[in-house]
């Protein structure tokens, strides 16, 4: 399977996107095809071995639109179309002069006025909106293309508008020419001029809105630098940055920005990684440290090996998230792109039909027309198809700013929906990095002895309760013994051999199973565990010898980001192997509604499975290897940044720092998008809903006004602008917390 994202032009409507992504599906080999209209990329999966990217090109030009090399930038998109706007003004500002002046007074000179030149007066008009109809040639091209094809788009309603009353003006002017002075304020030049302006303006505003909602992407791009300082044959070079290699020595000096990912080999510093990690205090770098590609080298001189390059760096990795995420669809879509795609045949219907019903009601050709034209000029399905993208666009680029990366547009949904948070604690609630607390024993071993079997037992783990122990060894300096063998037991600790000796460390549960008498420590052990701290015991030769006490420091954070949670509703939960007394308690220190204890990593997704039994949308916090299937089966899975490749892989949502009023800063932006989203959807359907019938001639029947083809025209290309406005809005959003990476 190849997977590509491709940049698609002549695109303006929902119902371009949804008679490409049919053209597309269609194709044998196509497994997955999705056009998102406010970034105007096609995203395509196909299998190789049946399609190729010749055979995906041929199809969307054939359909009417053009994939083209994304490297235009936004800028000249926006100045192309403000360059029409003006140059079409300045035409059309005279235009409505000569030809509605006299309707404010305006009286025009003797050799254009149409009561006496009304030839000079019909062939200024004529010569003044030609150019207009030039400068949109685009709107003719494309529509008239998807017209013939089958797939009328927007541009298929503006073709037929004005061209309609462009070629009814020519006709005006051949008879005023022939003496029919009847027509001499029938001419609809100004109609259709004033309409292709309009609309540009309207494109105009819409394109520079779709340049705001991407400053996300402009700016992690920015964090990059443009070249890299390297070391090659004994020599210091300064290369571009695509020009780095895996493998190079990348030279770094105090206030460079660190091009790509890699390796220190010489040298110490500290680096700022606050643009990923969101932490303000510089990182210590010495030889066999990462380093991360776009943070900043602040007072050390050091070199480094290059490990990841282009594509593969985190930095990298990041955008290509973002980006995805922003051309994602969410299901609440669907609704808008089903009605979009028969949007267009239907107001072309509903136009031809008012137009002969007026007509033959009226007898009046030239009212029939202002019907016709002004029914095809309110429709607006541009509006219902950037309703969601957009908000989609600046939802997830906002989390990014925030740290929060929205892998979906399907996951920004469905967190908004979340009634239960579970929350991993072992490096999630807690910062994973415990201490040892206690140390009791049974018999013949002083706690030196304890401690150095249970560290040289723990040497080869690499469970965090296990580092603490090894850590404590070494910060007393006692020398770790040989293990003859190592067995871990997940759930439940270790079994090894020391010096002959074998010995178990590990849980209540491992003792209980290998039938070791736990005699006094029972008790004292459930006292710890009130208070927090996770014991374990160790067994030498199947009798206790003692008890090994850890605690692990809650984050700073914890305790107000479950409140938070509270606050929005929504009930909190814990799951850890822990033993219950020490779950509880921390449990009670930070607020947890619900606990899951002793719960065996196999069974993360099982606890999981048990809530959403309960009718509850369920999401998932952990950073850990154990958490991937907890996070792959909750409905919203979130893992900690600093977690795991694996459990960043099964997440729907990454936290790039290890703050949990992050997971709050989620559910309230998919809250905000969503509101925005129904928002924008309810003014783009209510703003048809109502303009259609209006421009019909509903009111006018009861005595009301009638819709003005050039007022129904500037209504239209307001409306898209006013949904992307809206979306616009989802800029001011700032979390609890408040702080940018």
């Amino acid at each position: 399977m190849i997977e590509k994202i491709l940049k698609i032009e002549g695109m303006n409507c929902s119902s371009c996107s949804m008679h490409i992504e049919k053209t597309v599906k269609k194709l044998n080999g196509t497994l997955e095809a999705n056009v998102n209209l406010a970034t105007e990329k096609l995203k395509i999966k196909y299998d190789s071995s049946k399609l190729n990217m010749e055979d995906i090109v041929i199809a969307v030009n054939k359909a009417g639109y053009k994939v083209v090399k994304d490297n235009q930038p936004e800028r000249d998109v926006v100045d192309s179309l403000w360059k029409r706007f003006i140059t079409s003004a300045i035409f059309a500002i005279p235009l409505l002069v000569i030809s509605m002046g006299h309707m404010f007074g305006y009286s025009l000179p003797e050799f254009i006025a149409p009561e006496f030149s009304p030839r000079t007066f019909a062939i200024s008009q004529l010569l003044l909106t030609t150019p207009i109809m030039i400068i949109g040639w685009k709107f003719f091209k494309v529509g008239t293309k998807t017209l013939l094809k089958g797939a009328p788009n927007m541009d298929s309603l503006i073709a037929i508008r004005t061209s309609t009353g462009y070629l009814y003006g020519l006709f005006a002017v051949y008879q005023i020419f022939n003496g029919n002075l009847n027509y001499i304020h029938q001419l609809y030049f100004e109609s259709s001029a004033t309409i292709l302006m309009l609309i540009t303006l309207g494109k105009h505003l819409e394109s520079m809105s779709k340049g705001k909602t991407s400053e996300a992407i402009k700016k992690l791009i920015e964090l990059v630098p443009k070249t890299a300082r390297i070391e090659r044959v004994s020599k210091e070079l300064i290369v571009p940055l695509e020009e780095v290699k895996v493998g190079d020595i990348v030279i770094i000096k105090p206030g460079d920005k660190v091009p790509v990912d890699g390796v220190v080999v010489e040298g110490s510093t500290s680096i700022d990684e606050s643009m990923l990690t969101g932490e303000s205090i510089p990182v210590e770098k010495i030889v066999g440290s990462s380093i991360i590609g776009a943070s900043i080298n602040k007072n050390g001189f050091v070199k480094y090996r290059a490990t990841k390059v282009g594509k593969d760096t985190a930095l990298a990795q990041i955008i290509k998230l973002v980006e995805e995420a922003q051309g994602s669809k969410a299901p609440i879509a669907k609704m808008a792109d089903i009605i979009s795609g028969y949007f267009v045949p239907i107001v072309m219907v509903l136009a031809i039909l008012s137009g002969l019903a007026w007509y033959i009601g009226t007898g009046d050709l030239i009212f029939a027309m202002t019907i016709f034209i002004s029914v095809l000029v309110i429709a607006c399905p541009c509006a219902l198809g950037l309703a969601t993208p957009t908000a989609i666009m600046i939802g997830t680029g906002k989390g990014a700013e925030y740290g929060v990366l929205i892998k979906s547009g399907e996951a920004l949904e469905t967190a908004h929906k979340i009634q239960t948070i579970i929350f991993d604690k072992t490096g999630t609630i807690t910062e994973g990095k415990p201490k040892i607390t206690d140390i009791l024993v049974e018999g013949k071993f002083s706690k030196d002895e304890i401690l150095i079997f249970a560290a040289s037992a723990e040497k080869g783990s690499e469970h965090p309760l296990g580092d603490a122990i090894v850590k404590a060894a070494e910060e007393k300096d006692l020398e770790l013994k040989p293990v003859e063998s190592f067995k871990a037991i997940p759930g439940y600790g270790i079994e090894v051999e020391i010096e002959e000796k074998y010995i178990l460390l590990g849980n209540y549960k491992l003792m209980t199973e290998r039938n070791v008498e736990l005699k006094n420590l029972k008790e004292v052990s459930n006292r710890l565990a009130e208070e927090g701290k996770t014991p374990m015991y160790i067994a030498i030769d199947q009798k206790i010898a003692g008890v090994i006490a850890v605690a692990d420091t809650i984050k700073k954070n914890s305790k107000k980001a479950i409140e938070v949670l509270h606050r929005m509703g929504i009930e909190v939960a814990m799951i850890t192997g822990d033993n219950e007394r020490t779950a509880y308690a921390i449990a009670n220190q930070v607020g947890i509604d619900r606990v899951f204890a002793e719960v065996l990593p196999k069974d993360k997704a099982t606890e999981v499975k048990r809530l959403q039994n309960e009718g509850k949308k369920v999401a998932m916090v952990g950073d850990g290897i154990n958490d991937a299937p907890a996070l792959a089966q909750a409905d919203i899975g979130i893992a900690i940044g600093s977690g795991t490749d694996v459990a960043i892989e099964s997440a729907d949502i990454v936290l790039m720092r290890s703050d949990l009023m992050d997971v709050s800063t989620a559910i309230k932006l998919s809250r905000e998008t969503i509101k925005n989203i129904k928002q924008n959807l309810f003014w783009a359907f209510g703003y048809n809903i109502l303009g259609i019938p209006v421009a019909m001639g509903i009111l006018y029947i009861f005595g009301g006004p009638l819709l003005s083809p050039m007022i129904a025209g500037g209504a239209m290309s307001i409306s898209s602008a006013s949904v992307i406005t809206n979306a616009l809005r989802l800029k001011r959003f700032k979390p609890e917390n408040g702080e940018k990476i």
